[in-house]
Parts: C-alpha cells; structure tokens; sequence
C-alpha cells in the first residue's frame, strides 16, 4: 500500500523496503503500537529478505507521514508510519495457502470482552519464483514468523497489553553456472560462467513489548511501555566464480579462441548480535476536545556485537591483480593483494535518552477551521556523546471557502540518529566520531475536494525542500547501503507530489499519481551529484471497474 504513494519510491518488487522523497531504506521510522521496531542489518539483496514485520491480518489502523511529523515521533530525516494492532470482537479464523507458503490467524474474546488475543503465523519458501530466474542457480530461502497480541481490561481505567514476535529467516544459494551473449550479429561474444561453493545466511529476530495504560479520567491518559529487542545475523559464503569470454566464426557459428579467462573468490563470515531493551512513559493532558498536550521520556539499552570477515580474490588468466612484480627477470612477486579486505570486531554497551513535548490545538479564526501543532525534541547517545535539538511545527487552515480546499504547512529540523550501520566504516571499524544527520525541512500541502460527473474526487498537492548537512555518504546495491563512516557531506532535495483520486467508475475509487523530486549531495566540497537514491518522475495509477450484471 504504500509503495503506490506518489512520495515513496521502491527499486524491487520482492522487498518490503521503501524509499520516501530522496531518502534510503534507513531514513525511515515504523512503530508498531507507538514502539519503534527495527529490521535485519545484513541482508544485501531482495532475494534473502523475508516477510515484513507487519503482518496485515493484525493491522486496524495505519498511520503514514512522508515529512515533517510530529515531535513525539524519533529522530530520522524521512517519514513516519505508525501501526496499530486490532482487538478481536470475538472467536475467528482466517488464512491463506498457496505455492509459496501461506498464513492463519486466530482472534479470541472473553464474554465481556476484557480479555482479548490475536496470533498469527506466517510461513513462505520463494524457490519457485527464485528458481524460474535466468541463472542455474539452486535456491531455497525459508521464511517464518509468529506473532501474538494480547489485551486484558482490568476496568474502564487500565488495561494491559503485550506485544510478542519471533522470526526466523534462512536463505540458502547454490549458483552454478551462467551463459550472456552479447555483441553484433556479424561477431556475437559469449560469457560463460562457472560457479563452486554456496551462500548461506541466517536471520532471527525477536521483540516483546509490555505496556500498560492507565486514563484516570477523561482528560488524562498514561502508558508506560517495557520493550526488548534481539537479532542475530549471519552471513556466510564463499563462493568461486570462472569466466570465459569466447566469440564465434561468423559463418559456420563455431567458437574460436577465447579473449580473456579469469576468476575471483568472495568469502564472507559476518556476524552481528543486536540487543535493545529499555522503557518510555508518555503522558497526555486534554483540556477539551480541542487540546492536548502531550510529554513522553524513553531510556534505551543496547549492545552491539559486531564481527566482520569479508573479502575477494580477483584473478585473471593467473595474474591476480593487483600483485606487483617484485624482479620480472626471476618472475618474482610481492604479496598478494585482495580486490578488498573488510574485517573487524566492535563491541559497545552504549545508552540512548530522549524526551519529547507538543501542544496541538484546533480553533477558529474568523470562519476558517485551524488546526495548530508545536513541539521539541531532544536526545542523546552515549556512544558518540551527541545531544540533539529537534524543534518542529504543523499549521493547517480550512478556508471559509465555496471550494472545499485544506493548506497544511509543516517545518522543523530533523535529524537521522546513527546506529550500526552508520557508525560502521569501510574497513570494518566502529567510528564513535561519528555524528547525526541533520536536515531542515519545510513542507506546504493543498489538499480541493471537488465534485465531476457528480461523483466525489480528491486532489492533493505537496511541495517539499530539505536542506542537508553532516550527511554521511553511502552507496547501494540492491537493497544494501554501505556507508563511508564520516559525515563529510551536504546536501538538498526537492520535489512536488501530486494525487487524484475519486470514483472515476460510480461507487468504486481509483487515483493517478505523479511526483517529480530530486536530492544531490556535496562531497568533500567538490560539487553538487545526484545521491544513490534520486529518482527524478514517477507514474503510478490504480484503476477499478465492475461488471454491473455481478454487481451486489
């Protein structure tokens, strides 16, 4: 669903990762039930990523903001989505199967409903679509996970509620061999490609979350969380690779001698252990209907352990570069030298604090509907001894217009806090030098509800800019991004979003949506380049229609 968003781009079907208005896959924030939840760091590509944490058969309310949300929200330079997991009214049961795996979940209630529970597991093996692929490649990705909601209403005062995940992700490759013609029909060149060895990672996380909430009376509301997280990753292969660029006769098709024969050897023994734990209180003070304040503190414990071996042997017809010639007369060499050698081992206990406060308010001024929001936040980490000031704001008006018409403003400073894989540099080291990115972003937003062809349509509208610095720069391949470990970068984005949706078919809905954005940095102050995730214009359209004699 929201990857059809005009502000969110994604680069593969097969990830549930996103990209929102220039920013990568970890600029963005989830929460599930207001706790922030986390994913796999390792995986590198589509293919080793399992189902998304969020399973759709729990969900019953979703909130998403593309920029510039409220302060009660962390620190990332992106977007916002909020989850909120359904109570069961009753008994139920639901599933699905099909080739590639399946799902059930079951939903239970007390009588008189204080009591209620949701489970749901998942389960999907991806070898029939990997293995139609073009390469000769053996595949066989496992995928499972079990979740589990569960409420008890102690009285119309406080209840209590748990939150509890487990998943496990195993990804197996065998490559074998490979062929790509490329060329002219006068001279066709052939690559073949021979494989040895395999890829095997592992995936398991975990997360259970106790909250309590206590309303002692209509205007004030308590909740105060217990929440833990644990992932273990592993990311082992070593794989052999042989090439062979032959071409052919361009009469009889026959092959000729070959241009060029080499080969490397990639080999990998990663492993990462990742452990959060801590608490958040949050308060909220309602006046009236028509104003709130709202105050929240969290503590957070981690402990990252970090063991890197990575590295790749690059060879051609037995010359393997780059190995100097030491004395050419006696065909003596010097040490041999990787293409690159990435290892090291981290381990750091460090703590995380923050603190939040906005006040919202609706009123009128004159006969225009406005709605007001203002907070600030501020964390630390004790890693890098950084604390961090996040002022920000939302304004929005509702003219006393014949036109039923909505202007949104929203602006702060908002900020990407590092953790692994920001602090993480080239040669495989912790950099506790490093610091936050830091973005000011200032948003407005239209929002015309008209009437055509008297049905009901609706045209938003949202002009963005984001000036940046400290950015640490990064490359992507696939869905990996590896970052440099130092924030010696700038940068700025822009764009529009546009959306148009309504029943162009009576009765059903469909929407057009098209956005333009683009987001360069500056790099060691040597001009402004488009960064890995500038995605210039994108289309996307969703289209209903009905048979009216299957109508109900």
């Amino acid at each position: 669903m929201l990857k059809t968003l005009p502000s969110v781009n994604s680069n593969t079907e097969l990830s549930s990762q996103y990209m929102v208005r220039g920013g990568n896959y970890d600029e963005n924030l989830i929460y599930i039930n207001d706790i922030e939840i986390y994913r796999p760091f390792l995986i590198r590509n589509s293919q080793q990523e399992g189902m998304s944490i969020i399973n759709p058969d729990m969900v019953s309310t979703v909130n998403f903001s593309a920029g510039g949300f409220e302060a009660k929200y962390g620190d990332k330079m992106s977007s916002a989505l909020n989850i909120y997991y359904r109570e069961p009214e009753k008994f139920e049961v639901s599933g699905e199967a099909s080739l590639i795996g399946g799902r059930l979940t079951t939903g239970l209630a007390s009588k008189n409903k204080k009591f209620t529970a949701l489970f749901s597991g998942r389960y999907r093996n991806t070898n029939l679509v990997l293995n139609t692929l073009k390469e000769d490649t053996d595949f066989n990705p496992t995928y499972w996970d079990f979740q589990s909601y569960l409420n008890y209403h102690v009285n119309e005062k406080l209840s209590m509620s748990f939150i509890g995940y487990y998943s496990k992700n195993d990804y197996e490759m065998i490559p074998r061999q490979k062929s790509v013609t490329f060329g002219s029909l006068q001279q066709p060149i052939t690559v073949n490609i021979g494989y040895g060895g395999k890829e095997n990672d592992q995936y398991k996380n975990m997360m259970g979350t106790f909250s309590v909430n206590y309303k002692p009376a209509d205007n004030w509301k308590f909740t105060l969380d217990a929440f833990a997280y644990q992932n273990r990753e592993k990311e082992y292969y070593s794989i052999q690779s042989q090439y062979e660029l032959q071409t052919f006769d361009p009469k009889t098709q026959e092959p000729v001698a070959s241009y060029d024969l080499g080969g490397q050897i990639d080999h990998a023994r990663n492993d990462l252990f990742v452990r959060t734990y801590g608490t958040q209180f949050r308060a909220k003070f309602s006046p009236n209907v028509n104003t709130d304040f709202e105050v929240g503190f969290k503590y957070e414990k981690e402990n990252l352990k970090d063991n890197t071996n990575e590295w790749r042997l690059v060879d051609s017809a037995g010359y393997s570069i780059p190995r100097p010639d030491i004395d050419p007369r006696t065909g003596a060499t010097g040490d041999l030298k990787l293409a690159y050698y990435i290892a090291g081992q981290n381990n750091i206990e460090p703590s995380r604090l923050s603190a939040y406060a906005q006040y919202s308010q609706k009123f009128y001024w004159g006969a225009s509907k406005v709605f007001v929001n203002a907070g600030v936040r501020v964390a630390n980490w004790s890693f890098n001894k950084e604390t961090i000031f996040s002022p920000r704001a939302q304004f929005a008006i509702k003219p006393d217009w014949d036109n039923d018409m909505l202007f949104k403003l929203s602006a702060g400073i908002y900020y990407q806090s590092p953790f692994y894989k920001e602090i993480k540099d080239l040669d495989g080291n912790f950099n506790s030098n490093i610091k936050s990115q830091r973005s000011i972003q200032v948003i407005l937003a239209n929002d015309y509800e008209f009437q055509m062809y008297d049905r009901p349509f609706k045209l938003t509208t949202e002009l963005y800019y984001k000036k940046m610095d400290n950015l640490i720069p990064y490359y992507m391949d696939n869905v990996r991004i590896r970052y440099s470990g130092a924030n010696n970068a700038k940068g700025y984005s822009y764009g529009i979003d546009t959306r148009l949706f309504g029943e162009f078919v009576p009765g059903v809905d469909s929407w057009l949506s098209a956005s333009y954005a683009r987001v360069y940095e500056n790099i060691g102050g040597r001009g402004d380049i488009p960064r890995p995730t500038d995605q210039r214009f994108r289309f996307a359209m969703f289209y209903q229609d009905y048979m009216p004699q299957f109508r109900l």
